[in-house]
Order: structure tokens, then sequence, then C-alpha cells
């Protein structure tokens, strides 16, 4: 690629994963020019280390678990998980880490592909680098999308980049290791380490707080570490990893960094605060996230660089009449279905702000407003149990300020939940308003709790009053007779 002229489209994205894609659909429909900036695989984060290969993973190791519980199947599946076919639907529901499938999709809703590393360069202005070393300028005569999501965040820790640490990246896309540490008690940590477990590894998991899924019901963390550890994870809270380091062979073979093989060689050692040396043949970490914008130019329009950028409802970037950004970059929900969720409204408010219309004169406006975000954010955990919730906990309502009243139902009341599976064992909150009867947040754990959630996130985000969730009568026998049991339970 040479340097051009300036390219001049209506919409100018940067990132290619579902974020950006969604914006890039929407502009599209809506008649706009669009351009879609990325450095990296067209489909994202999700596409091949996050959604799409970690559920690849789990979902043989969740179905065994439940087969596993039901007599007549149960003698049937005793037997280990063929890692090898494990890896290659992975492998398959990854793309092979090839994007022609999602380039040809941008290709058929009509928006321009630029590959390169894309920054802004003052208002309305991106630069992409190309690949070739080459430039070019395009300009947005409406606006530019910042899609660029997040990476992980590893920590402060001296010698970590020698000794080569999986993150996510790696957690979803490598090769078994013998021996693994976690080290982390969120989402992907949990996660990851019921994967690699089932699939062969010994586990040993390190998280430096009290419990597991902080942001959780208490209990969805408990009964979550029960099963871990049931399933041979050698599970320690309130540790802490002062140091880790790589003891390589002379004749260690580094890997080839950035691809699916990137293990090193040798054993890694973690020391804790306690003094205990723990040894493993990869290490995780499985602590946090940060947002990708410190190389995207933000310097040039007065922005921090490296920061989370603040946005209205709209998704606008705040004192900005031409910048959104959309995703995890705002640092509202960082879940996929969120981010795409954002970006369906910030599209929707694009298109109607390049035809003129303001929120006076269109009745549509409140589809241009991210509402969702703020209370009916739903989640599922892919664990063994699941675990599923959507709006506030208990603890949230409260420090928002709401007169709530948390209601407890343990699954052994519903009748589907000894059909599921023996022994099943699972519980459900709903956090009740008290002044408006409405819901503020449900939380479900159990096996195949996550086909529950949406159900719950229907009566948050419509704010329907219990006196009609009386009457929305569940199946029986399923799983969602629960919502008649917790009912009952408020009712008392």
């Amino acid at each position: 690629m040479t340097e051009t002229e300036s390219i001049a489209y209506d919409v100018v994205v940067l990132g290619a994963g579902p974020v950006g894609e969604n914006v890039a659909d929407r502009t599209r429909a809506a008649g706009l020019s669009t351009a879609v900036v990325e450095n990296e695989l067209v489909g994202g984060e999700c596409s091949y280390w996050a959604c799409m290969p970690s559920k690849a993973l789990l979902r043989p190791v969740i179905a065994r678990a439940d087969a596993r519980r039901v007599p007549g199947l149960a003698q049937a599946v005793q037997g280990p998980l063929d890692t090898e076919a494990v890896l290659r639907r992975r492998d398959y529901m990854a793309s092979d880490w090839k994007d022609d499938g999602q380039v040809g999709w941008l290709d058929g809703i009509g928006a321009d592909l630029y590959r390169g590393h894309g920054r802004l360069a003052g208002p309305r202005t991106v630069v992409v680098e190309g690949r070739d070393g080459g430039r070019q300028v395009l300009t947005a005569r409406h606006a530019v999308a910042v899609c660029t999501g997040t990476r992980a965040a590893l920590p402060d820790l001296p010698g970590l980049a020698d000794v080569r640490p999986w993150t996510s990246r790696e957690a979803t896309s490598g090769r078994a290791p013998g021996r693994l540490i976690v080290v982390g008690g969120g989402v992907v940590a949990v996660e990851m380490a019921t994967a690699w477990q089932s699939l062969g590894a010994q586990v040993t998991m390190l998280v430096r707080g009290k419990g597991l899924l902080p942001r959780m019901e208490p209990f969805a963390g408990e009964l979550i570490a029960e099963g871990l550890t049931e399933a041979g994870v050698d599970l320690r809270t309130g540790v802490s990893v002062t140091s880790v380091t790589r003891e390589r062979p002379a004749d260690a073979d580094t890997g080839a960094p950035g691809t699916s093989a990137r293990q090193g060689k040798g054993t890694v050692v973690a020391v804790t605060d306690t003094g205990e040396r723990i040894e493993a043949d990869e290490i995780l970490f499985a602590t946090g996230r940060a947002p990708k914008t410190d190389a995207i130019g933000l310097e040039t329009v007065g922005l921090e660089p490296g920061s989370w950028l603040s946005v209205d409802d709209s998704m606008r970037v705040e004192g900005n009449e031409w910048l959104y950004a959309v995703g995890d970059v705002n640092h509202r929900a960082l879940l996929t279905h969120q981010g795409k969720y954002q970006a369906r409204i910030a599209g929707a408010a694009i298109a109607a702000r390049a035809a003129g219309d303001t929120e006076e004169e269109s009745a549509a406006w409140g589809a241009h407003a991210a509402t969702a975000d703020h209370g009916a954010v739903p989640q599922v955990v892919f664990t063994d149990p699941e675990a599923a919730a959507v709006g506030l906990s208990l603890a949230e309502a409260e420090q928002a300020g709401h007169r709530v009243r948390a209601v407890d139902v343990d699954f052994a009341s519903v009748a589907a939940a000894g059909l599921y599976a023996d022994g099943y064992r699972g519980r459900a909150r709903m956090v009740v308003d008290l002044e408006a009867e409405i819901l503020r947040g449900v939380t479900f754990v159990g096996p195949g709790v996550g086909e529950l959630i949406h159900s719950a996130t229907i009566a948050i985000a419509g704010e329907v009053p219990l006196s009609r969730l009386w009457h929305a009568v569940p199946s029986y026998p399923t799983l969602s007779e629960v919502w008649l049991r917790l009912l009952e339970a408020y009712r008392g």
C-alpha cells in the first residue's frame, strides 16, 4: 500500500470484531458509506480467542458432566474425553484462525475493509498503516467509531514477560498442558480451569480474594468452587503470586509468539505470598482487562491514550459530536452481547444524526439509547454447575439505594431438577424492589440454567410487575418452574 490522497467515507470504524461489524452493518443498511479498519482477524476476539473457542472447549465437558448424572447413560460416559477431537472441533469453531468468511460478509454488506493499524490523526481523520508499509488517510463525514476492544491486563511482576504466560488468548487456542496454574477467580479463570481440568490437565487455581466470581451473588462462587474442587482442581483462595519464573532446559525452543502453539518449554515456578513454590507447565493470568486505546491516536483529539472512553447512551464520546466508542472500550459492560447491542444503538444514532434528525424531531430516539447497560445486563458462566445472572445483585441493589428483598429457592423444590439429573444441585435468587414490586436482579446456579436467563432479562428490562409474572405460566416439567417457586416464596 502506498500513500494516496485522503478517501472520504460517511463512517469509519476502527476494529472489525463483532462490535465493529454490527456498527458497519447498521450504517450500511442506512445507506452510509463505511470503511472498516482491522489489524488482526475480521471477527475479532470473540470469534477466535474468546466466546467461540472457549465454549467449544467447554461444551463436551458440560455435556459429559450432565450425562454422568443420568442413570442408564452414566456408565457409557465414564471414560476420558477425546482431547484431540475436542481441540479439532475448537479449531473448527474458530475457523482455524482464518477470517475469509467474515471478510466475505463485510464485502457482502458493501463495507470497505482496510488491513492495517488505524489511528486517529485529528478530528474525523484516520490514518491506516498498512501491512506493506504504506499509508492511507481516511476521513469521516459523520462519525468515527472506536471498536477496538480490550486486551488482557497482566500484573506487574518482575520477569513475567520472560515466562511467556498464558492470557485468555493462549488459554482458548493452546494445546493441553500437563499442569496448569490459573491465577484469578473471575469468569475466564473458572471457565478455563473447568475446561483444561476435564481435558486432562492438573489445575491449580490461585485466587487473591476470598471466593470466586466476586461480581455475582456469593452463592454462585461457592457452588462453582464446590464443582471445581470435586472435579479435581486444587483451589486456593486468599493467595497472591509474588514471583514467577520459567526454568528452561538448555535446548528449549521458546515457540512462536502470536500463534496458538505459544507454549514455552520448561517448568513454570510460581511463588506465593506464603512462600510456597508451585510448579506447572503453563501459567494463565486471568486478572482483568485493559482498553486497547493506547496506540490509536487519542492524543490527537484531546483524549488520553490507554484510557477507557466515557460515552452517553448513544455511544457518542462525551463532549464530542463525531467520535463514538462502542463495546468494551467504553467500560459499560465487557460482554460481547452487550457490545453488539451498543453497536446497534450507535449505528442507528449515527444514521439518524447523519439524516439531520434531532431528538425532538425523531419519534424513534428511544431506540437510540443503550438503557440496558445500566440495569439489565445478562451473563452466563459456562462451568459445572453453570451460573447465570442479570441485573443487580442484592448488594448492588442495596448500594444503589433500592429498598429490596432477596428471595431464594433451592432447585430441589423443582420437579424437573430431579428429571434433569440425579443429585441436581442449584439455587435461584430474585431481588425484588419492594416499592415498585418489580425485579432488580435474578441469579440462577445449576446445570442447564444458562437457558433460563433470558426470561429473567425480559422481566427486568420490561419492568414486569410481579403481579403479572404470576400469569406467565411455566411449562411442566421444566427447570423454568423455578419461577413459580420464587413467586410462591415471595408471597410467603
